[in-house]
């Protein structure tokens, strides 16, 4: 009824987001697109506290047309609670980090009803930085996003890769439901430091805290095969992890002070070496002592998890290893795995799913970009060439923080591409991790970002429809 009155009175400028429609008593409110862009319409018999830029009354009902502003988005909330982010437990889930904040409807298209918790607004405090975005943005770039597709799922919000306390604190504050843990400045690699120095990291500790008592010793059997904590395993987990787990209390505890309930997440996976099976249970029986209740852990695997390409390494040692580890969690009991740099690695998603019997979270966040500036290389050439140049410009700059092996040499010149060529060049793992890395200089270039954007919202369903199904993919992999 709502939505026919409004056809019959504005219909001809305006474009109606109908899965957007929710009606509450007394209230309605949905999405439209105009000349003006995206606008929020509250429809009601009585004026209701939304700031608005116009007010029409027709037919005993008030229409007003709002901007989708952090304001509006309150009073929409409180309007509708479904709309606030909840926690996940141990279901099995899927963060989708949207870099740009206008990807959340082809999340959703992937996510709903596959029996995966989604966690749709999910960003780290470094793409933050990169992007001059805020944990305020994230959330509400999300939730409108959740509102224009008419999701009326649970589904989470995720502060990623978080080490300082003013950045936990301040996405607690904004309503946050899940927290990843970073400690990997606390992390050691052991091949930087010598025979002694190692030891003398284990007696410093040892006169705090006699670990030896807790684990020397001590034997497990998982899946045949038989661990020890011998004096070198031991020495080498405190070495790595002890200064690691305090930081970890430490923000938990933080974070105790400020909410009850939400997922935690422990990130160890910025290691030179893959997580050990003893360093695993190390790791989860110190959290457990010092009274850290996480529902997430990432472990480092074997092989190379280089960020917008697949799995590299040895599908089979990665299998083994999976499952050790997945024993491990079954066994200890109250979490689930967590895979980072989730994005993209098809090779390994089927041995993971069985090892963890949905037991799981993964994590991608760059990928959506990626198929986003393939969209814009479909419909607009120029403007992808432009942003390949401002990429290979900041390349060097932007590529220190991740990990990846990409070779500019081998990536082609894009003015001697055809412009029908080159969405093919995002089969090519140099190009997609040279795209990956440099986004923040592409949207911190205020016209190009600009460019993006209009492109985007220019051609949005097939912008929603190309992200969908590169993340269904992963899902349905994840699903078997």
């Amino acid at each position: 009824m709502v939505l026919k009155l409004f056809d019959q009175h504005f219909g001809r400028g305006y474009r109606v987001y109908e899965k957007s429609l929710r009606t509450t008593e007394g209230a309605s409110a949905f999405l439209v697109k105009g000349e003006e862009g995206k606008r929020l319409v509250v429809v009601s018999e009585k004026t209701l506290d939304f700031s608005f830029e116009k007010r029409y009354e027709i037919e005993g009902k008030i229409f007003l047309f709002c901007k989708m502003d952090h304001e509006n988005l309150e009073k929409l909330v409180k309007l509708f609670p479904e709309l606030k982010p909840s926690t996940c437990g141990l279901k099995p889930s899927f963060g989708t980090g949207d870099r740009l904040g206008i990807t959340t409807p082809a999340h959703v298209r992937a996510l709903e009803g596959t029996g995966v918790f989604p966690v749709f607004a999910q960003q780290s405090v470094r793409e933050n930085e990169r992007t001059g975005r805020t944990w305020r943005d994230v959330l509400a770039d999300a939730v409108w996003g959740v509102f224009q597709e008419g999701y009326r799922g649970e589904f989470g919000a995720d502060a990623d890769h978080v080490k300082r306390e003013e950045d936990l604190l301040k996405a607690a504050e904004e309503g946050f439901t899940m927290f990843t843990i970073d400690p990997s400045e606390h992390v050691r690699n052991l091949s930087k430091l010598s025979e002694r120095e190692k030891n003398e990291i284990l007696e410093k500790t040892l006169k705090k805290d006699r670990v030896d008592r807790r684990y020397l010793g001590k034997k497990y059997a998982i899946l045949g095969e038989k661990f020890e904590f011998d004096e070198k395993t031991l020495r080498d987990a405190v070495v790595l992890y002890y200064d690691a787990i305090a930081h970890v209390e430490m923000m938990y505890q933080l974070l105790r002070e400020r909410t009850r309930e939400f997922d935690f997440e422990v990130s160890v996976d910025e290691t030179e070496t893959p997580t050990a099976p003893l360093h695993h249970i190390f790791i989860v029986e110190e959290l457990r002592r010092r009274g850290v209740e996480f529902t997430n852990l990432a472990l480092r695997f074997v092989g190379d998890w280089e960020k917008g390409v697949d799995y590299k390494g040895d599908v089979k040692a990665f299998e083994r290893e999976i499952r050790i580890h997945a024993e491990i969690a079954r066994m200890l009991q109250g979490y689930k795995l967590s895979l980072h740099s989730g994005s993209d690695k098809f090779s390994i998603y089927r041995p993971f799913a069985l090892a963890t019997q949905g037991l799981f979270h993964v994590k991608t966040a760059g990928t959506s970009y990626l198929e986003a500036v393939k969209v814009v290389s479909m419909v607009s050439p120029s403007l992808y060439r432009e942003i390949h140049r401002v990429a290979l410009e900041n390349f060097e700059k932007d590529r220190k923080s991740y990990f990846i092996s990409a070779d500019l040499s081998k990536i082609p010149d894009v003015e001697e591409i055809r412009d029908e060529e080159l969405p093919k060049l995002f089969e090519d793992p140099n190009v997609r991790q040279l795209v990956h890395v440099t986004y923040g200089s592409v949207l911190k270039d205020t016209e190009l970002k600009k460019k993006i954007f209009e492109v985007l919202e220019k051609n949005e369903e097939l912008f929603h429809e190309v992200v969908k199904n590169h993340i269904e993919k992963h899902v349905k992999l994840l699903k078997g």
